[in-house]
Parts: C-alpha cells; structure tokens; sequence
C-alpha cells in the first residue's frame, strides 16, 4: 500500500506551506488524482486520516479531486475523456489521439484559517 507513502507526502508539504504562515492552521487540503496514477481514494483517506489523528494536524480535511484520463485529437483538436480502452476521437473518429493528462498526483490548494486573537 503506497498510499500511507503519499499520505505523508502530503503532510509534509503541508508542514511546509504552514512554516510560510506561522499564525494559521491548515482545514483543508485537495489534491488532484488521475484515474492512471494507481491510487486508492479510500486507501489514500485511512492513511490520511491515521497520519493526522493525534497530533497538530488532527482534523485537516483531504479532499481528492478524481481526474480522468484525456486525449486530444491531432486531427480536429477535441480533448475527450477516454471510456475503457477506446482512445478515438468521438468527433471524427480518429483511432491515434495524443495523451494529454490521467496520470497526475498534485496538490491542489491548502486551505488555511486565521488564529483568533486572544487579547481582550
């Protein structure tokens, strides 16, 4: 299971990106996954979650935005979403289209809050 792998991966960025905004905590981060990149949503979520519970980051939000696998044609430029194994252009057909994304691990954005001022 390399999903705990990615899990800390992105812990550790986040850690990173916090360092930059000392007087904040993070609440949410996203992250984009091709359907080609092998990762279990599910898998990647457990591993998160058991990463986070019980230390500073216990209750950051993963989100997982599934991208799917795209092709664009060479022909007449349609950029599809590919079903199966058909990579044809569904505009005219075309059998040999070119990759264009699928396979992505990214980290999207991090959401960040404000620490409340305690000063009275």
């Amino acid at each position: 299971m390399h999903e705990i792998g990615i899990a800390n991966s992105i812990l550790e960025a986040v850690r990173m990106e916090m360092l930059r905004y000392p007087a904040t905590r993070p609440m949410r981060v996203a992250v984009r996954v091709g359907e080609l990149a092998a990762i279990d949503p599910d898998a990647l979520q457990f591993c998160f979650h058991a990463l986070t519970q019980d230390t500073n980051l216990a209750g950051l939000q993963l989100e997982i935005e599934f991208c799917p696998r795209t092709h664009r044609c060479p022909q007449c430029s349609t950029t599809f979403a590919v079903a199966g194994f058909d990579f044809r252009c569904p505009q005219c057909g075309r059998e040999q289209t070119k990759f264009l994304s699928g396979d992505q691990l990214e980290l999207a954005s991090l959401e960040v809050e404000e620490y409340e001022s305690n000063s009275a």
